[in-house]
């Protein structure tokens, strides 16, 4: 699985789903687009259903919760995770971001622009708040 970049500066969680589907963000954000979910909406960081729509639309199977982080080692080899989780005038928002485990290598797959590197491995820099779980990858 590969990084996808973010081209907006709330695309998060539409580069994520890029990620885990292995299709380009502007594919995606145009599919994204038609099922009424557009990066400038705040529900898209700060809730769950269009993420899962997302990869629902594209055969993706999700957990039914989010599952408090627990460690890196207990995560399943693929999820979606809530970096970043603050509240802001009584609302949760966060950064989405793709963790995966392959050939047994685990990383973090990390859409914003500015990055050095959007594939990382210093997970003691990042704060996971929840995951969920993504099942049903070819």
């Amino acid at each position: 699985m590969d990084p996808v970049v973010q081209l907006e500066r709330n695309g998060c969680g539409i580069a994520s789903v890029s990620a885990i589907v292995g299709l380009p963000y502007s594919e995606v954000k145009s599919i994204a687009n038609s099922l009424g979910i557009f990066a400038n909406d705040e529900s898209l960081w700060s809730e769950t259903a269009h993420v899962r729509t997302l990869l629902n639309h594209f055969g993706i199977r999700t957990g039914s919760r989010e599952i408090p982080f627990r460690s890196w080692e207990s995560l399943p080899d693929t999820a979606v995770l809530a970096i970043k989780w603050h509240l802001a005038n009584g609302r949760p928002y966060w950064h989405w971001v793709v963790f995966v485990r392959e050939n047994g290598q685990s990383c973090v797959l990390d859409s914003k622009k500015s990055l050095r590197a959007n594939r990382r491995t210093d997970f003691g820099r990042m704060r996971p708040k929840w995951y969920i779980s993504v099942m049903g990858l070819k």
